[in-house]
């Protein structure tokens, strides 16, 4: 085990090497580091590291795609260990995913998805060419606070519109929150849609949605103020 296990944990997502990872989670549970502990002092702020160093435009879409991997095979080890212990993660909220039907593009979907998970939301991915009703359905059956519809075409943008009204017909859109992003999409075309707001890239989706769910907590606690 290195010195600084938590700062090798780190390391190993900066530099996107998930043997390395999953070998360091393997060894930190061996010394009786908690599992909690690796993933919100080793392993989540790497992730971290790699936004910043993403929006700065020193790391590019390859290698934040190798840094999610070791962040996913880190998790692979430490998340079974977590529910033996029975020491769940608090939920950062529950998110929908999917990208949306007539397109298969996933890359960014499933960047999306990883970055969320290590952030702690729950998160349940549709894969591609997903229909508005499906991502109705699971908002429904999980009790979604979020839905994040994909589109990396023209001819596919215009169904993220039909999701939010599939979730408006279910009655779930008072309490469902839904992001849009993919290459053609725009803030512009979110606003235009009705959607809760839009993200360029995988950091600026995690982002909104810590956002949008503080915003639904703050909504919440007058109301109990009230009760």
């Amino acid at each position: 085990m290195p010195e600084n296990p938590y700062s090798a944990m780190r390391q190993s997502i900066v530099d996107g090497a998930p043997d390395t990872a999953s070998d360091l989670a393997r060894q930190a549970l061996a010394v009786g580091i908690a599992p909690l502990d690796a993933i919100n002092d080793g392993y989540v702020p790497g992730m971290h590291a790699v936004g910043e160093q993403f929006a700065r435009g020193q790391m590019f879409l390859p290698d934040m795609m190798a840094s999610a991997e070791a962040m996913r095979a880190a998790m692979a080890v430490l998340e079974p260990e977590l529910k033996k212990q029975g020491a769940e993660r608090p939920n950062a909220g529950t998110v929908i995913l999917g990208t949306t039907k007539g397109d298969i593009h996933e890359i960014g979907k499933t960047l999306v998805g990883t970055l969320l998970t290590a952030h702690g939301f729950s998160v349940h991915d549709l894969g591609v060419d997903v229909s508005a009703e499906k991502f109705a359905a699971k908002a429904n059956e999980v009790g979604a606070d979020i839905v994040g519809v994909s589109a990396l075409l023209t001819t596919t943008m215009r169904n993220q519109k039909g999701v939010i009204e599939s979730l408006e017909r279910a009655g779930l859109r008072a309490r469902v929150k839904v992001i849009v992003g993919g290459a053609p999409v725009s803030r512009k075309w979110a606003d235009e849609i009705g959607a809760d707001g839009y993200a360029k890239d995988a950091m600026s989706a995690v982002a909104l949605a810590r956002e949008l769910m503080q915003a639904k907590q703050q909504a919440k606690t007058p109301a109990l103020e009230n009760a």
